[in-house]
């Protein structure tokens, strides 16, 4: 599909009026995470790290009771970044960030949805205090996604981007993600969870209003987002998770016929022009907090301390260029490192970019140690 093409599905008059009806579903419909009628928007990808779980838990009961993400999208390598939340809702998972980038850190969220950003305000002295901060180090903005600029957001102002399952709510894609490298710095990632199906949607799912409001009305096809990744100029998607997506509602499983959706995590990075890179070997120290051990930086990249691993030219640029250069040791391939441990080559055939892909291998693994769980893909092949 050529790039116009994307940009025509993406921007289409219905704009206003699909925006008008996601914030009534989030605003007025939905009450708590129960009211959903998929899984679209609370599937879990890996366990949660110790630390996570600690910062989740400290988080105020409302705030948590009005949190719809997909996921949990918490990257890596967090002290002291400046973090920026599209589509923050209640604020669950700023709050959450709040204490892992410290008090020199910070977290915005921002969010069209007027009553969920209330929520969210309502508790910023509540958490600074238990915190024990000084000053708050979270903020919370009413602004839309796509209109960054608009809401004050400056130019290469924010180390981090995340998105939890909003991204599809936005008619307008390419708006997005051109916003969201703007407001980058050379450097950093957009790290986020959101919904795509396994092909270009017909005009019933993309004009039904509960489908839209459940995730999967504006799901993107998942090549698209390759598709545009490139022509803004980040780097290539690097697949980190993948879970297929069930339906709770029999009228919309009908609605939805022989299409799929998955529940995926991506990080895109936005790197400086430099010159070009090369294949290099690269040892992870084991400094970044909660992976101590080893660091999972995606579907086919896991590092583990004081092991070597050989990795392609665009990883290398990825980890030499980015927050997580300090906890990597990175030489040119064919120059030998100091190790006390193994040696890892990843072969380009064990590469895996498909999130349905990913998601059929996790729930083969997950049907040999359990029985199957019925759901929009669970009886079907997707391609």
């Amino acid at each position: 599909m050529c790039v116009c093409s994307v940009v025509a599905l993406l921007a289409t008059p219905r704009d206003a009026e699909i925006r008008k009806d996601v914030q009534t579903y989030y605003g007025q419909v939905l009450k708590k995470s129960a009211d959903l009628q998929t899984n679209a928007c609370v599937t879990a990808a890996r366990p949660v790290p110790q630390h996570i779980r600690e910062a989740l838990q400290n988080v105020h009961e409302e705030v948590s009771l009005r949190y719809y993400g997909c996921g949990l999208v918490i990257p890596e390598c967090l002290e002291n970044c400046w973090i920026l939340d599209l589509g923050s809702g209640s604020g669950r998972d700023c709050y959450a960030l709040s204490q892992l980038v410290g008090e020199k850190g910070h977290v915005t969220g921002i969010d069209m949805t007027e009553g969920q950003v209330e929520v969210a305000n309502k508790y910023i002295e509540y958490h600074m205090e238990k915190y024990g901060f000084q000053a708050p180090n979270v903020n919370f903005i009413h602004g839309y996604i796509e209109k960054l600029e608009e809401a004050g957001i400056k130019n290469e102002s924010y180390d981090i981007v995340i998105s939890n399952c909003v991204i599809n709510l936005v008619p307008d894609k390419q708006q997005v993600l051109q916003e969201v490298y703007r407001v980058l710095k050379h450097g950093g990632e957009l790290y986020f969870s959101d919904v795509y199906a396994s092909l270009e949607l017909p005009e019933e799912i993309r004009t039904h209003k509960v489908l839209w409001g459940e995730c999967l009305g504006g799901a993107l096809y998942w090549k698209d987002l390759f598709i545009l990744a490139k022509k803004i100029g980040f780097c290539p998607p690097r697949l980190v998770t993948a879970n297929f997506i069930t339906v709770q509602n029999k009228d919309l499983e009908n609605m939805i016929g022989d299409c799929c959706f998955v529940s995926a995590t991506f990080r895109l990075f936005k790197l400086p022009k430099t010159g070009p890179t090369k294949k290099c070997q690269v040892i992870y120290n084991g400094g970044i907090t909660g992976h101590e051990k080893e660091l999972i930086f995606d579907a086919n990249f896991t590092f583990k301390k004081d092991e070597a691993v050989e990795v392609d030219e665009e990883t290398a640029s990825i980890l030499k260029n980015s927050r997580f250069a300090q906890d990597f040791l990175i030489r040119p391939d064919g120059e030998k490192l100091p190790t006390c441990g193994g040696y890892t080559a990843l072969e380009v055939k064990d590469v895996i970019t498909d999130p349905f892909e990913l998601a059929g291998r996790s729930d083969s693994a997950a049907s040999r140690s359990s029985p199957a769980v019925g759901g929009c893909c669970s009886t079907k092949k997707c391609s």
